[in-house]
């Protein structure tokens, strides 16, 4: 597994997870993941330039099980080449409520109900410059 890991770390419902970082140039995707171990990802959140097929195109997910879960794909994408951004990720027993560098919002399913995540993997075209729970 390629990317950056984070592993026991406490990430518990009402807090805010903020995650900055910079789309590298010519990137095709990148992902980031949340859940309580690489098998088992409450949330995969795949902002996609050119890949798979799509285009600019924001994909949210959950792999529970061994098997990928229904895909969510919302309206808009934030996300520019060479430009930094920032994410606020808060969830509930019932959901994850993302919100993207343009304030829109992205609604997910807290399908495992977890109210603490103990993993994060970040990887492909992206350079993660700070991680921070409040």
């Amino acid at each position: 597994m390629s990317g950056v890991v984070v592993q026991n770390m406490s990430f518990k419902a009402g807090q805010t997870l903020t995650i900055t970082g910079v789309v590298v140039p010519d990137s095709t995707d990148f992902a980031f993941n949340i859940g309580s171990s690489p098998e088992e990802l409450a949330l995969h959140m795949n902002p996609r330039f050119n890949i798979h097929g799509d285009n600019n195109t924001v994909v949210c997910n959950s792999y529970q099980g061994g098997s990928w879960c229904q895909e969510h794909r919302p309206d808009g994408f934030p996300f520019n080449y060479g430009e930094e951004f920032k994410l606020w990720i808060t969830f509930t027993h019932d959901e994850f409520k993302i919100i993207l560098p343009d304030n829109s919002e992205i609604h997910f399913p807290n399908r495992p109900g977890a109210e603490k995540y103990t993993y994060m993997h970040f990887e492909g075209g992206v350079r993660i410059q700070g991680i921070e729970i409040k």
